[in-house]
């Protein structure tokens, strides 16, 4: 068993600066990212098993490769051009809100890749957001309006659909930051995903062969430690809670790396998928894809591909978004 001897792990690289300067290797590791979380099959969540009455499977695919392509010029355009244009491009392409959550967490870990340099990923990150100007604010509300995404509500200050003006994008993300946890990430230097998600990634595929098993895991201890934005918008922060308290359960008898653990999953999938999808971590998922895509920015793609060993999870859940 590997100890985690701080909360924050520094991922070492195959290659000491393996997407320094590579806007084709950044894009590349985007959409395997995209690809590898909506495939695992996560409960409540679309999956290459699973379909939603209104987005399947085949629409995360589409809108994998739409990232791909508008991140092979992340190197020259603004973040905030960057997340506008891949939402644009799935409004045209898939005609429904898919990738919005990553969009806003991809881009600027992209932006922060290729920066280069010997300084860690999140420290170039945190330059990278301290530098978001007011247009990038302004471009990124157009793309939040244009996806529409589910529960947005209002808010008393910065309220996205009053606020069409140039807008000071981190002191609007600090506003957010309690009811909306990709807000938190912008305001935190994206705490969850190096602190949580990315070493918890990390760990599981260093101590399994199985790479979809541990994004499962990786999802629950998400869950399992902050509750879902997206269903605390949608039914309030009691059920999510609720939700992240099952989710903990569901770890403790093992998660996806144990039988029991996987018989859980099933039934908790199924409880997730009523009311019309409303309880769908979807928020959770979007973390998910950010702590994949970190791990592969510092790692190589090939961490997350290297231990071709039997599924523990197969067909036995059946996941969707």
């Amino acid at each position: 068993m590997i100890v985690l001897e701080r909360s924050e792990v520094r991922l070492r690289s195959f290659d000491p600066e393996p997407y320094a300067r590579n806007p084709d290797r950044v894009s590349l590791a985007a959409e395997i990212a995209c690809l590898l979380e909506v495939s695992a099959a996560k409960p409540g969540n679309v999956s290459r098993f699973a379909d939603f009455s209104d987005t399947r499977y085949l629409d995360f695919l589409v809108s994998a490769a739409i990232l791909g392509v508008v991140f092979r010029k992340a190197e020259r355009t603004t973040t905030g051009s960057l997340i506008l244009e891949a939402v644009r491009e799935t409004a045209r392409l898939v005609g429904r809100n898919t990738n919005l959550g990553i969009a806003l967490l991809f881009a600027p870990l992209a932006k922060a890749a290729l920066l280069g340099g010997r300084r860690p990923l999140r420290s170039r990150l945190s330059a990278v957001l301290a530098s978001l100007t007011r247009t990038d604010g302004h471009t990124i509300y157009e793309a939040i309006r244009l996806a529409a995404p589910g529960g947005l509500g209002e808010a008393a200050r910065f309220d996205v659909r009053e606020t069409h003006s140039r807008v000071p994008l981190l002191e609007a993300m600090r506003s957010a930051m309690e009811r909306d946890s990709i807000a938190r990430e912008y305001a935190t230097d994206f705490e969850i995903t190096f602190t949580i998600g990315a070493p918890a990634l990390t760990r599981c595929v260093k101590e399994s062969s199985d790479p979809e098993a541990s994004i499962i895991q990786t999802y629950l201890t998400l869950l399992s430690r902050i509750p879902d934005s997206l269903i605390a918008r949608k039914c309030g922060g009691q059920e999510a809670r609720k939700i992240s308290s099952q989710a903990g359960q569901i770890l403790g008898l093992g998660g996806a790396f144990t039988q029991e653990g996987r018989r859980r999953l099933t039934s908790w999938d199924r409880t997730l998928r009523k009311r019309g999808n409303r309880l769908n971590p979807g928020t959770t998922a979007d973390l998910t894809a950010a702590a994949l895509f970190a791990v592969m920015l510092q790692e190589g793609v090939q961490f997350l591909l290297k231990n071709p060993g039997k599924s523990s999870t197969g067909r036995q859940l059946r996941g969707g978004r």
